[in-house]
């Protein structure tokens, strides 16, 4: 397939490109390069990338709507993953305006080039922080998802949205993936375990909110690609069993599918910072301070529709996957 996937040069997109080359497909990927975090790890995943003869890399931002016009009018992409945007909780509350640009604007950009241009399938990335307020657990697609507590869990849900309509109204298919907190080499620096690595190698303490009573349903990196390659490779579809009379926000008589990727098991912090601490042979030293405005307490993914959807679900461990991240952090920086 010719594939298009947006914010190529990011942690997910350069692992998922990695593996759609490795099985034969063309990829095109785009990136503006932004500089919310160092630009080199971004220029070296590209650098892994480009021994490749059937990836090609032009920078471009998705919010501008004049480039993302010519970039779909000159390439027919059978898919499209949409991979692009401005990540973060907490820069949300300090940038709002950039989660506008490149999550709202940008997408609606995205959405216009796959209806002009026979796109057959987009498959974009929304979040585990659409479910907000939400506190029934395991989280499922099947709940509502309208208290969202961050900007940028507002412009995933939006995202959705969007999505659907453009199903809807054009017989585009669209799938989207909430991923809960995925980890892994290559990862970005502003995440947890990127921080948490450093700071203990460096000798400083960590820094643990809600007095690291946090859980989260940590994925790993690996697990979130095989889960985006199983949904490309099935296309949405109509459900013909809808009942618009009572709604379920998980089915759609439109081409569209909203599925959860995560490990299925939120994991407390400290284990977490447990598994760090022997993955890398020193014990940190901890601070404990107050939840952050925009975190949530806990997350849990519950994967059955995704499962039943391509027959997958995550499974790799905190322990395996914390340990290939801290081996490749410390080839990386030569630590």
């Amino acid at each position: 397939m010719n594939v298009l996937i947006t914010g190529a040069a990011g942690f997910i997109g350069m692992h998922l490109a990695l593996r759609l080359l490795e099985r034969g497909d063309t990829v095109l990927g785009v990136d503006n390069l932004n500089d919310y975090y160092d630009p080199q790890l971004k220029r070296d995943r590209l650098a892994r990338l480009a021994a490749h003869a059937s990836f090609r890399f032009e920078q471009a931002d998705i919010a501008d709507r004049d480039g993302m016009q010519a970039l779909f009018a000159s390439h027919r992409f059978d898919v499209v993953v949409n991979l692009a945007a401005q990540a973060g909780v907490r820069y949300s509350l300090q940038n709002p305006h950039a989660y506008v640009d490149a999550n709202i604007v940008g997408f609606v950009n995205v959405l216009e080039g796959c209806r002009h241009n026979g796109v057959g399938h987009l498959v974009y990335a929304s979040s585990s922080s659409v479910y907000g307020g939400n506190e029934r657990m395991p989280f499922s697609e099947h709940h509502g998802v309208d208290h969202p507590i961050s900007l940028y869990a507002a412009t995933k849900k939006a995202n959705e949205l969007m999505a659907h309509t453009y199903s809807h109204l054009y017989g585009l298919p669209t799938t989207g993936l909430r991923f809960f907190t995925v980890y892994g080499p290559w990862g970005r620096p502003d995440m947890a375990l990127f921080l948490f690595t450093k700071a203990i190698l460096e000798d400083r303490p960590i820094e643990l909110f809600n007095e690291g009573r946090m859980q989260r349903d940590f994925t790993f990196v690996d697990d979130i690609v095989e889960g985006l390659v199983r949904v490309i490779d099935k296309p949405a579809r109509s459900d013909t069993g809808f009942d618009p009379l009572q709604p379920d926000p998980a089915r759609s008589r439109a081409p569209y599918r909203v599925f959860n990727i995560g490990n299925q098991g939120p994991v407390q912090l400290m284990d977490f910072v447990s598994a760090i601490e022997a993955a890398i042979g020193k014990t940190a030293v901890k601070h404990l301070r107050p939840m952050q405005p925009g975190d949530v307490p806990a997350t849990y993914a519950d994967v059955s529709e995704l499962q039943a959807w391509t027959g997958f679900k995550p499974a790799t461990s905190i322990q395996q996957g914390v340990g290939r991240f801290v081996d490749w952090y410390r080839s990386y920086y030569r630590v």
